[in-house]
């Protein structure tokens, strides 16, 4: 045989190969297993192949069975797909410990097409607890103001009893959807979107799933995340804020709610229009003064800035009449005004109120 007969030969065997390919056999698509609860019903979603000879036998005269690995044949199970679209999905009922088993789909006509796809089967694996939801992304990580989405889907193994989904708390807009899978089966999924809050901070999300079984009994499964929020500070303020003597050492703390915290502290005393740095830590250490009746902290996280009000200290101090002092309690330094001096020297000291 010459080079181009082996060329030949070589072209013709592929081309019949492909026709071969292409032409439909005897084949199945099922998952390979499938979890129903206990007393609920599962549906198995299923589509078949027939060889071209059997084609014009497929007709609404056919009957879908499922058989079982010790060849019991099962009939009148729940047939939901239309057979002669080549869909076999059906629904079992009443799942029990007995179905714990693999079941391969067969195929029963009133004429020469009668076959069991022995090509795949799908395993059942009765359980006693509902499945629990997935939570997407699994940890919620977020700056304050920025948008949150977390989904939780649940499996739904009978399409005629999906499972209910609720959050806890209700932080914003829900919205379900049913999706199908690569497998053809279908889970819930419910989208939980909200914005990010200071509130949010350390705060566990919680979905749950009820599914209902075929008695009207409920059971219920859920799954919590905890969610970080990272926020600039806030409510910023001065304590202790009681009455000071002049001279006397002060110790006043600044504080603030931040997430991270706070990195930067500063005081600053404040005159008029006039803001003076006096301080750069958290506490600050000093004397009481006439001069320093007015100050506020600012505080500094990666993320923004926070200042108390300005707080007006309450400085005690003694007024010199001879050679006596009197206790005088200002506040808001009021003994500052010259004339409130000179109606003071100008009482006796019996007069002059302490």
């Amino acid at each position: 045989m010459g080079q181009w007969q082996h060329i030949f030969v070589s072209i013709l065997t592929t081309f019949f190969s492909f026709l071969g390919d292409q032409c439909p056999k005897f084949s199945v698509s099922l998952p390979p297993n499938i979890k129903p609860l206990q007393g609920s019903c599962v549906t198995i979603p299923c589509s078949f192949q027939v060889e071209n000879k059997f084609k014009t036998n497929l007709d609404s005269g056919c009957k879908a069975a499922w058989k079982d690995i010790s060849d019991n044949t099962y009939f009148n199970t729940g047939q939901m797909g239309n057979l002669t679209q080549k869909n076999c999905s059906t629904t079992f009922h009443d799942i029990g410990p007995q179905h714990n088993q693999n079941y391969f789909f067969r195929l029963e006509c009133n004429n020469p097409l009668k076959y069991t796809f022995k090509e795949a089967g799908v395993n059942i694996q009765v359980t006693e607890a509902p499945p629990t939801p997935t939570l997407t992304p699994p940890t919620v990580s977020v700056s304050e103001g920025q948008s949150v989405s977390v989904q939780c889907s649940a499996p739904v193994p009978c399409l005629s009893l999906p499972p209910t989904l609720t959050w806890s708390p209700v932080l914003g807009h829900i919205q379900e959807t049913l999706q199908e899978q690569l497998d053809k089966t279908y889970v819930k999924v419910s989208t939980l979107s909200f914005t990010a809050s200071h509130l949010h901070d350390k705060k566990n999300i919680t979905c749950s799933a009820v599914y209902s079984k075929e008695d009207s009994s409920l059971s219920l499964t859920s799954v919590q995340i905890m969610s970080f929020v990272t926020y600039q500070p806030r409510n910023t303020s001065i304590s202790p804020t009681g009455p000071v003597t002049e001279h006397s050492n002060m110790s006043l703390s600044c504080s603030s709610d931040a997430n991270p915290a706070v990195q930067h502290y500063h005081w600053y005393k404040a005159d008029g229009g006039t803001h003076t740095l006096i301080g750069n830590s958290s506490v600050l250490n000093t004397k009481a003064s006439r001069d320093t009746t007015a100050i506020f902290c600012e505080v500094q996280n990666h993320l923004g800035t926070d200042r108390s009000v300005v707080k007006q200290l309450d400085v005690q101090y003694f007024l010199l009449y001879g050679q006596m002092y009197y206790y005088l309690f200002c506040r808001h330094s009021p003994c500052t005004d010259p004339e409130l001096f000179k109606l003071l020297w100008r009482l006796s000291p019996d007069e002059l109120c302490v």
